[in-house]
C-alpha cells in the first residue's frame, strides 16, 4: 500500500485519500436505504402489489446499462464535475453548464428533504423515548451543524463515519431478514412475488416510478475522482459495486417484507398502517427491543444521507469554482484537512437557512418539505441520467477526442430510451412522488428542473459573450495530471 503526501498546492482535495469501499459507502448512503425501506417500500406494495420486489430488481437492472458506458466514459472525463463534465463531454459547454445548474439545485433540494424526515423522525423518536419536545427544525438544525463539522474536516473522517452508520443500519435490516426466514414469514416462504402474473401487472409502471427513485445519486461516484486512488479503476469499481448492492438489497428486503406478512396479506397489510408495516414486522420476528433500534437507525441513517449529499453538493461547488463558472473561492483547500472547506461552509449556510424558511413557512416536514423536494429533486437527477446516456453515445459513436467504442456507444443509446421510460412514468405516477393530488406542487416539481437548466444554458450564453476566456477553459481541468505518481500504485 501506497499513500502519498498531503499536497499543499491552492485548489487540490486529499489525493488518493478513498478506495472504492470508500466511495461505495458515500453513494449508499445517500440512498438511505434502512429510511427508503421503512418510508417507502410499503408504498411501492401498495401501488404494484406484491411484485415490488421485481421491480426495485428491473429498475436496478436499468441503472446497470446505464453504468456499462458511464464507467467507459470515466476514463476520458479527468475532472469531477460528474454529470456537468460527462455531458458536456459528448454535447457541449452549453448543455454541459445547463445540467451543473440541475444537478446542485437538485442535490440541495434531496438534502433538504431528508433534513425533514430527520427532523421529523428524531422529534418524535427523542419525544417518545425521553419525553423530550422539541420541533422538527431544532433537530434539522442539529443536523446542519455536525454535518457542517465533518463536512469541513478531511473526506477520510467522513468516510469512516459513514462507514460504521451505513454497516449499521444495513445489519439491522438482515437482522429483520434472519427472523423472518428462520421463522419461515408468515404462511412460509416463496418466490411468489417474481411470479409472472405478479410482476407483469399494470401497475409495475407505478412500482418502477417508485424504485428508480431510491437509486438517485448513485453516479456520485464520479464526484469523488479527485480523492480517489487510481481513478480509472476506482470509480468504475465504486459505480458497479453500488448499483449490484442497491438492486439486490431493495428486493431482497422488500421481499423479505412480503414474506413477513404472507403474499396474500402484504398489501393489506401496507395499507392499513404504511408508516408502521417494518416496525410491525420486526416487532414480530425479532422483538421490541430491535425495534426500538431500528427507530434509532433510521435517525442515523438521516444523518449518514445528508453528510453524503453535503460532499457531493460540495464537490460540485468546488469543480465549479475551479472553471471560474462560480467564485473560485469555492475552489479553495484547507490547508491541514485538505478538503473544500469553503464551498462545504457555503453548503451550510445555504442549508441552514432553507430549514429555517420552511420552518417559518409552517409545512409539515414529512407530506410537505421531505415530499415535494425529493420528487422535484428526483425528476432533474433522471433527466440528468436521460442526458448523460445520450452524451455516451454521441461522445463514442462520434469518436470525439479520437475514442470510438461501438459497445459503450449502444449501452448509451440503449440507456437513453430506458431513462426516457423511466422518466416518464415517474412524471405520469409524479403524485406518488408529490404525495399530493394538487397541480400546482405537481406542475412545478416537474418543471422546475427544467426551468433551472434554461437558466444554467442563459448563464453559459452569458459567459461565452462576457467572458470567453471562461468560456474557453470550461471542461480544461484535467484533475489527473495533479496526482503525484504514488497515487498511480496500487488501491488500498
Amino acid at each position: 500500500m501506497t499513500i502519498p503526501e498531503h499536497s499543499e498546492r491552492t485548489g487540490t482535495l486529499d489525493r488518493a485519500s478513498l478506495n472504492s469501499r470508500d466511495i461505495v459507502f458515500f453513494v449508499v448512503a445517500a440512498a438511505a436505504p434502512l429510511t427508503v425501506m421503512v418510508a417507502v417500500a410499503p408504498i411501492a406494495l401498495l401501488v404494484g402489489g406484491i411484485g415490488a420486489p421485481a421491480g426495485y430488481l428491473a429498475a436496478g437492472l436499468i441503472n446497470m446499462v446505464f453504468a456499462i458506458g458511464f464507467t467507459k466514459m470515466a476514463r476520458h472525463v479527468h475532472n469531477n464535475g460528474a454529470f456537468y463534465s460527462y455531458i458536456r463531454k459528448g454535447l457541449g459547454k452549453i448543455a454541459g453548464l445547463g445540467s451543473a445548474l440541475v444537478a446542485v439545485v437538485c442535490y440541495t433540494l434531496l438534502q433538504l428533504s431528508i433534513y425533514g424526515l430527520f427532523g421529523a423522525v428524531t422529534e418524535a423518536t427523542v419525544n417518545d423515548f425521553i419525553g423530550v419536545d422539541l420541533p422538527w427544525w431544532v433537530w434539522a438544525l442539529v443536523a446542519a451543524a455536525i454535518v457542517s463539522v465533518l463536512g469541513y474536516r478531511s473526506v477520510r473522517v467522513g468516510a469512516k463515519v459513514l462507514g460504521v452508520l451505513l454497516v449499521l443500519e444495513v445489519l439491522v435490516l438482515l437482522v429483520l431478514a434472519v427472523g423472518v426466514v428462520v421463522h419461515g414469514g408468515a404462511t412460509g416462504l416463496s418466490l411468489e412475488p417474481f411470479y409472472p402474473e405478479n410482476v407483469f401487472t399494470g401497475s409495475m409502471g407505478a412500482v418502477l416510478a417508485v424504485s428508480f427513485a431510491a437509486f438517485v445519486g448513485f453516479e456520485a461516484t464520479a464526484l469523488f475522482r479527485n480523492e480517489a486512488v487510481r481513478p480509472d479503476r476506482t470509480v468504475p469499481r465504486a459505480t458497479y459495486a453500488a448499483v449490484i448492492f442497491l438492486a439486490i438489497f431493495y428486493c431482497f428486503i422488500v421481499w423479505i417484507a412480503v414474506m413477513a406478512f404472507g403474499a396474500g396479506n402484504a398489501v393489506d397489510a401496507a395499507a392499513a398502517d404504511p408508516a408502521g408495516y417494518f416496525f410491525t414486522a420486526m416487532d414480530t420476528y425479532v422483538g421490541s427491543a430491535a425495534t426500538d433500534v431500528m427507530r434509532i437507525l433510521i435517525i442515523s441513517s438521516g444523518l449518514a444521507a445528508l453528510l453524503a449529499f453535503h460532499n457531493a453538493i460540495t464537490r460540485y461547488g468546488y469543480a465549479m469554482g475551479r472553471e471560474r463558472i462560480v467564485p473560485v473561492r469555492l475552489s479553495s483547500v484547507h490547508s491541514k484537512h485538505l478538503s473544500p472547506h469553503i464551498a462545504s461552509i457555503v453548503q451550510s449556510v445555504i442549508a441552514a437557512i432553507a430549514v429555517l424558511c420552511f420552518a417559518v413557512s409552517d409545512v409539515d416536514p414529512v407530506l410537505q418539505l421531505a415530499a415535494w423536494t425529493a420528487s422535484t429533486g428526483t425528476v432533474g437527477i433522471l433527466a440528468l441520467q436521460w442526458l448523460t446516456s445520450l452524451s455516451v453515445a454521441v461522445f463514442f459513436s462520434k469518436g470525439k477526442d479520437g475514442v470510438r467504442d461501438r459497445g459503450a456507444a449502444l449501452a448509451g443509446a440503449v440507456a437513453f430510451v430506458l431513462f426516457g421510460i423511466a422518466l416518464y412514468l415517474v412524471i405520469d405516477k409524479i403524485e406518488l412522488a408529490t404525495l399530493t393530488d394538487s397541480p400546482i406542487v405537481n406542475t412545478i416539481a416537474v418543471s422546475a428542473p427544467v426551468s433551472v437548466f434554461v437558466l444554467g444554458v442563459l448563464l453559459a450564453l452569458w459567459i461565452r459573450s462576457r467572458r470567453p476566456e471562461v468560456y474557453a477553459g470550461l471542461g480544461s481541468t484535467d484533475i489527473d495530471s495533479e496526482l503525484a505518481p504514488s497515487s498511480q500504485s496500487s488501491e488500498r
